[in-house]
C-alpha cells in the first residue's frame, strides 16, 4: 500500500532560475508500488484546502530535482498542490536496473501516484490533474486514457509513438546492428551480467545543453540503458489520445522540435476529442525547460484553472 515515511523531511526548495519556485515548501514523500519504492516532493498553496493536485512527471532521463519545482511554484503560487517524483531505476527514487525506463511499469506507478495523492489530507480527491513532458507527455496521455480519476491532463512536447521515434534515432543503416546489440543485452542479462548503457545525452546534443543549464543539483547521472530502446519499441501512445474525452486535454507543442516531431504531434493532437487545446510554442523541444519556460508554464496554469 502506498504510504508516507514517518519523520519524512520538510524544506524550503529554491528552485533556481525562477523566482516563482523560489523558497516553495517541499515535503519529502514516499510511496510503493510493485515492492518499488518512489520518491519526490509534495508542496502546497497557502491554506487547509481542500486543494486541488497536479501530479508532475518527467521525461526519458529527467529527475525530479531538474525544472520540476520552476513548473510546480507556479501552479502552487495559482492555488495547486504538487505532487513530484521520480520514475522507478532514476534520481531519488528505487529500482533496478539504474536507468532504465519501462513505459508500461512508469504508467502503473504513475496511477498509484494518483491513488496516493487522493489519500492525502487536504488534497481534493476528485480535483487531480496530470502533467507530463516529453517521454512522460506520452504517459500522461495513456494514464488519462485509461483512468476516469484523472480530472485533466497537460501532456508537453510529448513522445506519441515508440516506433517512430526509436526509427528517428536509429538510422536504418545502423538499425540491424544496434538490434544485435540488444540481442546480445539479453543474452549476456541472462548471464548475469550487468546491462549494457550508453549515454543519454551525446556531446553537442540539445539534451547535453539542457543539462548544463539545469543540473543546477548536479544529480543528473548520464547513463540510459541499451533496453530502454527495446521497450521504447513498445510505447505507442497515440494509439490511445482517442480514449481521453471527455477529460480535458491541454498540448503543449514546440514549433521546431526534432527530438518528439512537431507533424506526430500534430497528429496526435488531431486523433483527440474535445474538450481540448494546442498551444505551439516557436522554439526547440528543450527550450520549454529553459528560455520558454514562463510561456509554457503559463499555458498549464491556466488550463488547470478551468478544468481542475
Amino acid at each position: 500500500m502506498p504510504r508516507t515515511i514517518p519523520g519524512a523531511s520538510s524544506s524550503r526548495y529554491d528552485a533556481l532560475n525562477s523566482s516563482p519556485g523560489r523558497g516553495m515548501e517541499t515535503r519529502d514523500i514516499f510511496f510503493e508500488n510493485e515492492g518499488i519504492a518512489l520518491a519526490g516532493w509534495l508542496a502546497r498553496p497557502a491554506g487547509e484546502g481542500p486543494h486541488p493536485l497536479v501530479v508532475l512527471v518527467h521525461g526519458l532521463s529527467g529527475i525530479v530535482d531538474m525544472d520540476l519545482a520552476e513548473y510546480a511554484g507556479r501552479f502552487v503560487a495559482a492555488g495547486f498542490a504538487c505532487l513530484a517524483y521520480d520514475h522507478r531505476n532514476w534520481g531519488r527514487s528505487a529500482g533496478w536496473p539504474r536507468g532504465e525506463t519501462d513505459p508500461w511499469r512508469q504508467l502503473a506507478d504513475l496511477r498509484e501516484a494518483i491513488s496516493f495523492a487522493r489519500t492525502l489530507p487536504g488534497i481534493d480527491a476528485e480535483r487531480i490533474g496530470l502533467w507530463g513532458t516529453s517521454y512522460a507527455g506520452g504517459l500522461v496521455l495513456v494514464a488519462a486514457a485509461l483512468d476516469r480519476r484523472v480530472r485533466c491532463v497537460v501532456s508537453q512536447v510529448p513522445l506519441v509513438s515508440g516506433t517512430r521515434t526509436f526509427e528517428a534515432w536509429v538510422p536504418a543503416a545502423r538499425r540491424a546492428a544496434f538490434r544485435g546489440k540488444l540481442d546480445a543485452d539479453r543474452d549476456a542479462r541472462r548471464r548475469g551480467e550487468p546491462p549494457a548503457t550508453t549515454a543519454a545525452a551525446t556531446t553537442g546534443s540539445e539534451t547535453a545543453e539542457w543539462i548544463a543549464r539545469k543540473d543546477v543539483m548536479t544529480r543528473y547521472r548520464n547513463e540510459l540503458t541499451l533496453r530502454t530502446f527495446d521497450l521504447l519499441r513498445t510505447w505507442e501512445p497515440a494509439s490511445f489520445v482517442a480514449a481521453i474525452a471527455p477529460t480535458p486535454l491541454l498540448m503543449i507543442v514546440a514549433a521546431n522540435d526534432a527530438t518528439t516531431p512537431t507533424a506526430w504531434q500534430h497528429e496526435a493532437f488531431a486523433a483527440a476529442g474535445e474538450p481540448k487545446r494546442l498551444v505551439e510554442i516557436d522554439c526547440r523541444h528543450y527550450d520549454v525547460y529553459m528560455d520558454r519556460i514562463d510561456e509554457a508554464a503559463a499555458a498549464a496554469r491556466g488550463w488547470f484553472a478551468v478544468h481542475l
